[in-house]
């Protein structure tokens, strides 16, 4: 019998022996540290809600039962007759967010299930909900996804995202010794993606002026007329590859007909992404332009082919109180590297109220190409009338002003690349 008991100690000893082994073999690593516990507390004043889908739904806040423990109480109310009802969403917040309320509302489509009906308001909450844990520690471990992929240019537009703008304009005006007209009319046509810019203009003048000086009568008349074209390619984050053409007559810069073509290749030291906020872009060009001129050059030209090459970098960043911007651009002819220009400019603009804003700017430029000027220079009145270009060394300028910027804040292309295309300036409103 001692020999029986004996052995059933022994058996019931290595028994427990082997589970101790066994358990411990089998017992699961820790876990890693997961996210803190101090979820947003959020009350669901919903009587009869399916908390427990609401909790698996939007596991980054705390469901708690009542209002002591609460940091957002969100009001959930029907309004309408069943089936077709409004759900009112009231968030209101509560000790550290007391004041930041918010409201929304979800209609269901008709026909939708309850359990559509749930996963919509479950949605709702979530998005409600986002701005308060954005303020919490747990707000690190959040992300947000666009489950909708959707692209800018993945919508139906009749105008395939043409853009066109018509103007013309004309000024009269007479006196017993003196009369002036004035006549202008352009076309532009745009479309801008952020994959491809196409920007074209064309645009004419006429001026016309009559002076009475008793023993002499002065007429003068001018015009210009112009079309360009600008074609920029997507290359990636950083690189873009376009190209300028333009065909340009004006009496002003003694040109009878002038013609420019250039490919271009721009850098962006930041991705494009990003031009929202800040971007410097480099931008190198060359081409050729052909121009035959209404008089003979200084140069003892009446037209002539050449090459040139110019070299820009446009800086820019954006902040909340404003914006900043600097331009600097050289360019020069190959057959005589005398013959170059270097202009300097910048912006400061700072925001005071919405779309009201304080903008000083200003620009020097140091001139050694100006081939076009007649050989005969200028009349006395040409110069007064400012008819004719004049030489110069040098030019700037400095403005001072305020801009109110309005309309539709739903575009959402934005496509920075080659800069607006030109020298220019306007006002859109």
């Amino acid at each position: 019998m001692k020999k029986l008991i004996s052995a059933t100690a022994a058996l019931l000893s290595a028994l427990v022996v082997l589970v101790v082994l066994t358990s411990g073999a089998q017992t699961p690593p820790a876990k890693p540290a997961g996210p803190p516990r101090a979820l947003l507390k959020v009350f669901l004043d919903w009587p009869g809600a399916d908390i427990g889908f609401f909790r698996a739904e939007i596991p980054f806040v705390e469901f708690v039962p009542g209002l002591d423990e609460a940091q957002i109480k969100v009001l959930v109310t029907p309004q309408g007759p069943p089936g077709s009802e409004t759900f009112v969403l009231v968030f209101s917040g509560l000790k550290e967010f007391q004041g930041d309320d918010n409201t929304f509302t979800h209609t269901p489509a008709p026909g939708d299930k309850p359990e559509d009906v749930r996963k919509g308001l479950a949605g709702l909450l979530k998005l409600g909900l986002m701005r308060y844990v954005a303020k919490t520690p747990a707000a690190k471990f959040v992300s947000v996804n666009f489950q909708d992929l959707v692209k800018p240019t993945a919508v139906v537009d009749k105008w395939d995202f043409w853009v066109f703008s018509l103007s013309a304009s004309s000024f009269l005006m007479g006196e017993t010794q003196y009369r002036d007209s004035s006549y202008y009319g352009s076309f532009s046509a745009s479309r801008v993606t952020p994959e491809l810019k196409i920007r074209t203009s064309v645009y004419g003048n006429l001026s016309k002026s009559w002076f009475d000086f008793g023993d002499d009568i002065y007429e003068n008349s001018s015009h210009g007329y112009g079309f360009s074209v600008l074609v920029v390619k997507s290359l990636g984050k950083h690189w873009s590859a376009g190209a300028f053409l333009s065909v340009e007559s004006s009496t002003y810069s003694n040109l009878k007909f002038s013609v420019s073509a250039a490919p271009a290749l721009e850098f962006n030291v930041f991705p494009y992404s990003e031009s929202t906020k800040k971007q410097f872009r480099v931008l190198y060009r060359i081409g050729y332009k052909g121009t035959r001129y209404n008089e003979e050059t200084v140069y003892f030209k009446t037209a002539e082919s050449l090459l040139q090459e110019s070299l820009s970098f446009a800086y820019e960043v954006k902040q909340p109180w404003g914006t900043v911007s600097l331009n600097l651009a050289g360019s020069h002819y190959f057959h005589d590297f005398s013959l170059n220009r270097v202009e300097l400019g910048g912006e400061v603009s700072f925001r005071i109220w919405r779309g009201l804003s304080f903008e000083v700017g200003g620009s020097y430029a140091k001139i050694r190409d100006q081939i076009a000027l007649p050989r005969g220079g200028a009349s006395y009145e040409e110069v007064l009338l400012r008819q004719r270009q004049l030489a110069t060394g040098y030019q700037y300028s400095f403005s001072v002003g305020l801009n109110f910027t309005f309309g539709s804040t739903r575009s959402n292309i934005v496509n920075p690349r080659f800069g607006n295309g030109g020298r220019s300036i306007s006002i859109s409103m």
